[in-house]
């Protein structure tokens, strides 16, 4: 019987279960948040300073299914400045970014300016303050997912990414959960 498992990656933490113990260098897995059973899996990844909603499941079909289909994945991302929208237009039409050292056109997606500063747990290390100038918050909704797309995406319309957060896969939702938090769940919505 397969398990399924939706949990809140936190900041610092490695999108997989075990790693080469040379480039392991006190990185933090997965498999400290939670006893998983073996043969667990995340389905698609979130770089180490990224967080968020990450899907995990000891059934390959179903990753296979998720990763292979066109899934909706929405972020929420605060970005360096206060974003206009000629930047989010030109996002949702596509902007080009590198991937491996080629030029590479995003497909287009949906991208909206979030009218308050959503509710999440503070991250374990700060991002700054007031200091260093004004943000802004966008939602961004994709069915790609290129190497640290999102964050290549923001700065290619000049506003760099600072907090990369993953509310959605699919119709599997965040919700309220608090950073490092793990749900079991009979199936995926999506």
């Amino acid at each position: 019987m397969h398990r399924h498992f939706k949990i809140y990656k936190p900041y610092g933490y490695l999108s997989q279960f075990i790693t080469n113990q040379k480039t392991r260098k006190n990185k933090k897995l997965l498999g400290e948040l939670f006893d998983f059973p073996e043969a667990t899996m995340s389905i698609g990844r979130l770089d180490q300073d990224s967080e968020g909603l990450l899907l995990l499941t000891t059934d390959g079909k179903v990753s296979a299914d998720i990763t292979g289909r066109k899934v909706e994945k929405e972020y929420y991302v605060q970005v360096d400045g206060l974003i206009d929208e000629t930047a989010i237009e030109k996002m949702t039409c596509g902007v080009e970014i590198g991937i491996q050292g080629k030029k590479y056109m995003t497909n287009p997606c949906k991208a909206s300016i979030l009218s308050s500063s959503p509710s999440f747990p503070e991250r374990a290390k700060k991002i700054r303050d007031e200091r260093h100038g004004p943000t802004s918050w966008i939602s961004v909704t994709l069915t790609e997912g290129k190497f640290r797309q999102v964050k290549k995406m923001t700065a290619a319309v000049g506003f760099p990414t600072l907090r990369l957060v993953r509310v959605r896969v699919g119709n599997e939702l965040l919700d309220n959960m608090d950073a490092g938090e793990v749900r079991e769940v009979e199936e995926f919505s999506y």
